[in-house]
């Protein structure tokens, strides 16, 4: 059996009470209980996936630039990526 903690007085959160078992079994899903106009709205999969998901290596400096101009910073690496393959393609052409 698990060793259970000493509870530190000092830290114990009176206005949000652990639960209890039978609080746990009675306990259903937000979205059974919540309107769904407070639901967080779930992305569904995408139909034909467009882009596919890799892992790569780029130097620190370029990444704090991407990210330094804030959300969207991957699609922005992206896009540089794109015109720089389209420009190698026809060069190589």
């Amino acid at each position: 059996m698990a060793q259970r903690r000493k509870v530190n007085p000092e830290r114990v959160d009176t206005d949000n009470p652990q639960w209890t078992r039978e609080e746990f079994k009675r306990a259903r899903p937000a979205s059974e209980v919540l309107p769904r106009r407070l639901q967080r709205k779930v992305r569904g999969p995408q139909k034909t996936p467009t882009k596919e998901r890799i892992s790569i290596r780029l130097s620190r400096d370029v990444l704090a630039r991407f990210r330094a101009d804030g959300p969207g910073w991957q699609g922005r690496i992206d896009e540089v990526l794109r015109k720089a393959s389209d420009r190698a393609r026809r060069t190589v052409q």
